[in-house]
């Protein structure tokens, strides 16, 4: 195992892949929406087929792979299990974005998963989104909402949830095989991350 070097570089073995991971929170309901929320539409039971294809639409280019390379029964105790809400958002060309909550500590709510497809980006609807979203994570007894992102994830996600109002209160490196060396995923997914190994 490589020791991690916290004053310089450290070699990432060929075959894995690192992110710096910035987790966010946000400790006061905004006291006005960032935008007209968008509604979203809740799935209480989501299909495991259509779950894993519309993540992989919105997410695969960057590497989203953790719900892809579950196991079903691992994928449906989180997506089926009480305190885990799943909406979409919905556009002109149907389904456009996701959103996926941990409410099992209803205090501390965690934005799982937050994505729109390539198509939607740049448009607007990303704030929306996210004014529904966070009517949806805030009730009466939460405290804090919180999430995270990294540096495999779109360039601009980081400064989106800052304007969002979430602040940076940690960071983390994740280092993980590479689903693409593996064989977990296909070779040319993500291109713009290199692949080495």
């Amino acid at each position: 195992m490589t020791e991690l070097n916290l004053d310089g570089y450290t070699d990432v073995p060929a075959g894995k892949i690192a992110a710096v991971v910035t987790y966010l929170e946000m400790r006061e309901r905004p006291a006005s929406a960032i935008a007209e929320p968008l509604p979203l539409r809740s799935v209480p039971h989501p299909d495991l087929g259509w779950y894993r294809a519309f993540y992989a639409a919105i997410g695969l280019d960057w590497l989203w792979t953790s719900r892809l390379l579950m196991s079903d029964e691992e994928l449906a105790a989180i997506l089926h299990r009480p305190g885990n809400a799943l909406f979409v958002a919905d556009g002109a060309d149907g389904e456009t974005g996701i959103v996926e909550l941990d409410r099992r500590d209803p205090t501390n709510v965690e934005i799982s998963f937050f994505g729109l497809k390539p198509g939607a980006t740049g448009q607007g609807i990303g704030p929306c989104m996210m004014a529904a979203a966070l009517g949806e994570a805030w009730q009466a007894v939460t405290r804090r909402v919180w999430l995270h992102t990294c540096t495999l994830d779109h360039p601009g996600a980081l400064n989106f949830y800052r304007r969002c109002g979430f602040v940076p209160y940690r960071r983390a490196i994740e280092v993980i095989d590479d689903p693409r060396c593996t064989g977990r995923i296909a070779r040319d997914a993500a291109p713009r991350i290199p692949l080495i190994g």
